[in-house]
């Protein structure tokens, strides 16, 4: 699996936003080799959230990324930030989920 961890700063009030359009674009859009993604909000500060998304692998990821239909997707959630987000690129090398 390959995917990314972003750090992101959320507008204040927007969270909701936030949460609604990733439920839209999750609907909307399939693109190939995505599996799927956790949004966390931090306890620190209800602003701030970490985002990782998670592909089969690095070339469906790659792909999705230079997508133009991707960078119109990002555009509408970067709207909803106060910065860009801090993004960490990289292959997953362990995973477990309880059952």
């Amino acid at each position: 699996m390959y995917g990314t961890v972003a750090h992101m700063k959320v507008k204040p009030g927007k969270l909701a936003d936030l949460v609604s359009w990733n439920d839209n674009f999750n609907r909307d859009r399939n693109p190939k080799g995505y599996i799927g993604e956790y949004v966390y909000q931090l306890d620190h500060d209800p602003n701030e959230v970490m985002l990782v998304v998670l592909f089969q692998d690095k070339a469906s990821y790659m792909a999705n990324a230079q997508d133009p239909g991707q960078d119109k997707e990002y555009q509408k959630m970067r709207a909803l930030l106060e910065a860009d987000p801090h993004w960490h690129d990289g292959e997953v090398v362990h995973s477990f989920l309880k059952k």
